[in-house]
């Protein structure tokens, strides 16, 4: 290769390197304009960034409330079916051998993860030692001339979704004439009562939150394009100059962010006060269930959770705001 190739290609990758070089330049520069200008925009319309930070904050308070509600009833459910359990009765005439039989053969069920025998005379026990300050009741059992209670088994799931075909099991014909009665159905009605109620809060709640949502996005929306017409005279200079749509929409979209983050950040701070007055509250109610502890736990989640959910109502407002000004 003669020297004059050597060099041609040495100057061609070195000219290469330095364009490369600016354009990267060029890249950072345009980045740090677009964030300053974003960052300005936010701190010169004061009153606007304002209000709107403190529209999307409410519209995320109620994301981040609907989210721990959601834990803490998932847990309260957790708690009831792990109460729960099919109490099989018996009837008084029931030989006790039979039970015995019957409390053998449940036993060899998978599903089955433990069984109580309570036999008539423990059933009676407990009953008067439940009533042993109501003389009127225990004169009334006296009165009778045999215990009228009957013998039960209390059996316990593995999972609460097994309930169901453990009470079916029970149902079989060849049962019929020991057992009574089987009292799943009060006991699954009472967690089904409970999943509705829930649910209905929920959707309730995510029907408040969505109007929060496009009220904030309503508002930031607003404010930018408010802030586009303040800004009207350097946008059309900028037209000219031949930047393009994205240096334009950049500062909008940056102002949109920190809308989002300001607003997320708010959110996160007051959630600690709020869940410290109500923790106290829920304890009493429901005991074992700590609010604060557990959003402290969990406070990396709810931080991407809620500064997230905030980013994209402030960018898409933005964008959306930006995107019909320059249509327009």
């Amino acid at each position: 290769m003669h020297s004059f190739e050597i060099w041609r290609i040495w100057i061609w990758n070195l000219f290469r390197i330095s364009n490369f070089g600016f354009n990267q330049l060029m890249i950072k520069t345009t980045l740090t304009r677009i964030l300053k200008s974003g960052w300005q925009s936010f701190w010169r319309n004061y009153w606007l960034s304002t209000a709107t930070v403190a529209v999307m904050t409410l519209a995320l308070m109620v994301v981040a409330g609907l989210s721990i509600f959601n834990v803490m009833t998932q847990e309260v459910v957790s708690i009831l079916e792990g109460k729960v359990d099919v109490s099989v009765y018996f009837h008084n005439d029931a030989e006790e051998a039979k039970i015995i039989q019957v409390k053998e053969e449940l036993q060899e069920l998978d599903e089955v993860k433990s069984i109580e025998y309570i036999s008539k005379e423990d059933a009676l026990a407990q009953f008067q030692e439940r009533h042993k300050d109501d003389p009127m009741i225990l004169q009334s059992l006296q009165e009778l001339d045999q215990n009228p209670l009957e013998a039960s088994l209390n059996v316990k799931a593995n999972f609460a979704s097994q309930y169901e075909s453990l009470a079916n099991y029970l149902s079989q014909d060849r049962f019929q004439g020991i057992i009574d009665k089987i009292n799943y159905k009060q006991n699954k009605e009472i967690i089904s009562r409970l999943n509705r109620m829930t649910a209905s809060i929920q959707k309730t709640g995510w029907g408040i939150s969505l109007v929060l949502a496009l009220l904030a996005v309503l508002v930031s929306f607003n404010t930018v394009r408010l802030t586009m017409f303040n800004w009207r005279d350097e946008i059309s200079v900028m037209r000219l100059v031949g930047a393009g749509n994205w240096f334009i929409r950049g500062p909008f979209l940056v102002e949109g962010i920190i809308y989002g983050i300001v607003a997320g950040a708010i959110t996160l701070i007051l959630l600690f006060p709020i869940l410290y007055i109500l923790t106290p509250k829920v304890s009493s109610f429901l005991p074992g269930i700590n609010l604060i502890e557990f959003y402290q736990a969990n406070f990396l989640q709810y931080s991407v959770l809620i500064i997230g959910v905030g980013v994209i109502i402030g960018g898409v407002s933005s964008l959306i705001a930006v995107r019909r000004y320059l249509k327009a």
